[in-house]
C-alpha cells in the first residue's frame, strides 16, 4: 500500500493513472448509453445497428473480375450517343442499357430520363415480349430511398413509365429495364397514364420513324399553385411507406434531328390529372424556359435549332 502511495506522489504516474481511469469510465459509460439505445430502438422497432442506416458508399462494391467488362464498353458507347447534347444535372446518375436517369432520394422518383431513339432502334424483335416484364426495385438504390411495388399497391397511381416500354424492344433485357421502379412514377391512369400520355409516347415514336434521330428527355414536375393568401405554394400527394411523392405534372423535351441535319425541340408539359381524349397534344406545348422554371434541372436548347 505504501508503494502505491508513492508512485501516486510522482507527478508522472498521477498522470498516467488518472488518465487509465478516465479512459476506462469513458468506455464504461458510452458502453452503457449504446445499449441503453440500442434497447430504446429494439422497442420502437428500428434498425439497431449502424449497418441498417445509410452509409457510403450506398451501392455495392464488387470487383473488377465481377464486371463484364464488354457490357461497360457498350453501356459507355450507348451513353455518348444518348447524351449528344449534355447531361441536365449530375445529381445521382443511373445507367441502364439504352436509357439513363437521374434518381431523387426524396421524392423517390426520377428527375429526369434520357434517351435517343431512331428507325432502327425502335423496331421490335420477335423474342421481345412486354408481358414477360416485372416491376422491380432498384437495387444500385439504398433501401432507404428507393420506391416499392408495396408504395403502388392500391395507391389509385398507375406505376408510369418515363422511359416508355415501347421505346425499348429491340432486346428484352432492354424493356426488362424500363420496369425499374426508378424509371417509375405515380402516374393518374384513366385519362393520363393510359390516354394523352400514351398518345404522346407514340407521338415521340413516330418522330423517331420519321427523322435520322430523336433525342427525348422526361420527368416529373411539381409546379407551384397560388392560393388565397395570395402566396405560391408547391404541394403534392405521397404514397406507400416510403412517401414517394405523385407528381402535380409531367414534362417531355423532344430534340428532332431531321435527315437534313437540322434540329428542332418541342417541349410538352401535361397535368397528372384526366385528360379529354379529343384534347390536342399540341394544346400542352410549352416553351423550354417555362419547364426550366418549375424543375430543378438545366435543360438547354442544343445549338442549331430551327425553332
Amino acid at each position: 500500500m505504501n508503494t502505491i502511495r508513492s508512485l501516486l506522489k510522482k507527478t508522472g504516474v498521477q498522470a498516467a493513472f488518472f488518465a487509465a481511469f478516465g479512459a476506462a469510465a469513458w468506455y464504461g459509460g458510452s458502453y452503457y448509453e449504446r445499449q441503453r439505445c440500442r434497447e430504446k430502438l429494439a422497442s420502437l422497432g428500428l434498425p439497431v445497428t449502424l449497418s441498417e442506416y445509410p452509409q457510403f458508399p450506398i451501392t455495392p462494391i464488387i470487383s473488377a473480375a465481377e464486371v463484364d467488362q464488354n457490357r461497360v464498353a457498350l453501356v459507355q458507347k450507348r451513353t455518348s450517343e444518348i447524351m449528344r447534347f449534355g447531361f441536365p444535372s449530375l445529381n445521382n446518375v443511373r445507367y441502364f442499357d439504352d436509357f439513363l436517369l437521374s434518381y431523387d432520394n426524396r421524392t423517390r422518383v426520377a428527375n429526369w430520363v434520357f434517351e435517343h431513339l431512331t428507325e432502327e432502334n425502335l423496331k421490335v424483335k420477335d423474342n421481345v415480349n412486354r408481358e414477360l416484364c416485372q416491376f422491380v426495385e432498384d437495387p444500385t438504390i439504398h433501401q432507404f430511398f428507393r420506391s416499392t411495388n408495396a408504395d403502388y399497391y392500391r395507391s389509385g397511381y398507375d406505376r408510369g413509365h418515363l422511359a416508355a416500354a415501347g421505346n425499348h424492344k429491340l432486346q428484352q433485357s432492354h424493356c426488362d429495364q424500363t420496369f425499374t421502379l426508378s424509371n417509375i412514377a405515380p402516374q393518374v391512369g384513366v385519362g393520363f397514364n393510359r390516354g394523352a400520355w400514351n398518345r404522346l409516347e407514340k407521338y415521340v415514336r413516330a418522330q423517331a420513324r420519321h427523322n435520322s434521330n430523336v433525342y427525348v428527355c422526361t420527368g416529373p414536375v411539381f409546379k407551384p399553385h397560388r392560393e388565397a393568401d395570395g402566396k405560391k405554394y408547391v404541394k403534392y400527394e405521397v404514397i406507400g411507406e416510403r412517401d414517394v411523392a405523385v407528381p402535380t405534372h409531367f414534362f417531355k423535351v423532344i430534340v428532332m434531328e431531321g435527315h437534313d441535319n437540322k434540329l428542332t425541340m418541342e417541349a410538352y408539359l401535361m397535368p397528372n390529372q384526366p385528360i379529354n381524349d379529343n384534347a390536342p397534344l399540341t394544346q400542352y406545348l410549352v416553351r423550354i424556359i417555362r419547364k426550366s422554371l418549375y424543375n430543378n434541372n438545366s435543360i438547354s436548347p442544343p445549338t442549331k435549332l430551327s425553332k
